[in-house]
């Protein structure tokens, strides 16, 4: 194995790299800040922090939108400035893998390996792996064997469900329900509710603690609709589980349709191993609870949900069983 390779996982909300040199994860926001409309004023955690506060000249954005490659000249940098900082500065040949969603058209998927190739980051080989097959081995699942898996990735603006069995994906959907639309539903329903206009990062506070709400409110602050002014309120937990009702419903609506057209085979392996929850927004309170009423299986909640993908990606860069999960993409060569 080449000591110098990297496993990425190209998140909306957050970017992971594992780098094989080091034996080690990295987790920033894949957010970029640009002054003045050319200058690089942050990027990752940064930027992040300076989000809905930037003044008019800095423009804060995240480069992914949907799963896929929104503005690949911000992604470019942001992949060169992230590797550079792994590396130290000195950024050497390396082998990159890269995760991609399944339920995309080819020019997308085109657009990873474009990204990688054109960010100036010492590129030898670019290999892709379907994200679904990279979850599934970061969750510690074989995914070489006949064995059919479920596996559901809640990600930021995403969900992708999957099936899979002898290390390829017999069926998948992506919906664009995820994290986002959480946060959104909770801005509106304090709105509604109680006439209070709240941040993107405050609805996320909220959706984030919901487990710990069942007692007592969410303190939250925001700007009243009517004076103006800014104001404290306590949100109770049965209004924000009620507003995420109809998002949670989607997603499962979107299992059961996978489950219906799973081969009789799969879907028995399924019924016995139950489905496999993953991704950043799944540890929202309620919803693995739900899925399992509304399916009457198992729900087998990843330990560690972000980085599922990107530990799927290191296991295929250690273990050369996996790597034939990883393809080149046609026309691209090695």
């Amino acid at each position: 194995m080449s000591t110098n390779a990297f496993g990425i996982d190209l998140g909306t909300s957050n970017i992971k790299i594992y780098s094989a040199a080091d034996d080690h994860i990295m987790i920033e926001k894949n957010m970029i800040a640009i002054q003045n409309k050319k200058n690089i004023f942050a990027y990752g955690d940064s930027a992040y922090e300076m989000y809905e506060k930037a003044p008019g000249n800095i423009q804060i954005s995240y480069p992914l939108c949907n799963g896929v490659i929104a503005d690949i000249r911000n992604m470019e940098t942001l992949i060169r400035f992230f590797i550079t900082d792994i590396s130290k500065g000195n950024v050497k040949p390396a082998d990159y893998y890269i995760a991609v969603p399944t339920d995309i058209t080819e020019v997308e998927k085109r657009a990873f390996y474009d990204l990688i190739k054109d960010a100036n980051v010492k590129a030898k080989k670019i290999m892709v792996v379907e994200k679904a097959v990279a979850d599934g081995l970061g969750l510690d699942i074989d995914v070489k064997n006949s064995q059919g898996v479920l596996v559901v990735n809640v990600g930021h603006d995403t969900t992708e469900v999957s099936i899979l069995s002898l290390g390829g994906i017999v069926l998948s959907r992506l919906i664009k329900t995820g994290g986002l639309k959480f946060d959104e539903a909770i801005r509106g329903a304090v709105r509604k509710e109680y006439g209070l206009l709240i941040g993107g990062k405050t609805a996320e506070g909220i959706k984030k603690s919901l487990a710990g709400l069942e007692e007592a409110g969410a303190q939250v602050f925001g700007r009243d609709i009517v004076t103006g002014l800014p104001v404290e309120r306590e949100i109770p937990s049965d209004l924000v589980v009620s507003c995420l009702e109809e998002h949670f419903n989607t997603i499962i609506d979107c299992v059961k349709l996978i489950l219906e057209r799973t081969p009789p085979e799969l879907g028995a392996d399924i019924y016995r191993h139950g489905i496999y929850l993953t991704g950043g927004a799944s540890q929202i309170s309620h919803l693995a609870d739900k899925l399992k009423n509304s399916t009457g299986l198992k729900v087998n909640v990843a330990e560690r949900p972000i980085e599922s993908v990107v530990l799927g990606l290191a296991k295929i860069l250690k273990d050369d069983n996996y790597k034939s999960v990883a393809y080149a993409i046609e026309g691209m060569g090695k």
